[in-house]
């Protein structure tokens, strides 16, 4: 049983309209779902809803008329702590500490990142859909204990 303050958000990107039941499983249980872009079909969005709610951007893939509505950026908050959501790293125009964001996450390429600069925790959770350059197929988590962020990586087999 997990403490009361403590939240799961589950993290995915790149999907490109595939999801993986692996994916599916590794994020079910979380509290609340981020999609960092590149998602691919409504499919993916519906589906993931139905583990937890989702925050999603759009990203540079997503020209369908499902993604239309989506941000480029979002701030999203869990509990005491804000995410600031972007599909590219390269396009972030503040910086996260300045602004009070305690994790920025972002997708777009496909390669699963995770550090700490200026007490921001950075995390690219890589691409869960197809596989492309011989990178792996992952998804992420984030935990939240009141002000300590644990995040990983899980690395999809199939």
């Amino acid at each position: 049983m997990k403490p009361q303050h403590q939240l799961t958000v589950g993290l995915i990107s790149d999907t490109h309209g595939m999801l993986r039941r692996e994916a599916v499983r590794a994020l079910t249980g979380c509290d609340l779902i981020v999609h960092a872009g590149d998602i691919g079909s409504a499919a993916v969005l519906q589906e993931l809803e139905q583990l937890a709610p989702v925050h999603a951007v759009r990203g540079n893939m997503d020209r369908q008329s499902f993604s239309a509505h989506l941000p480029e950026t979002r701030a999203v908050q869990v509990g005491p702590q804000r995410l600031y959501v972007i599909h590219d790293i390269l396009a972030l125009d503040l910086n996260p500490t300045v602004s009070g964001f305690a994790a920025v996450v972002s997708g777009h390429t496909h390669r699963p990142e995770l550090r700490r600069s200026g007490g921001v925790l950075y995390f690219n959770p890589g691409a869960a859909g197809p596989r492309r350059g011989g990178l792996p197929a992952t998804v992420g988590k984030m935990v939240f204990l009141g002000a300590e962020i644990r995040a990983e990586h899980i690395l999809l087999e199939s």
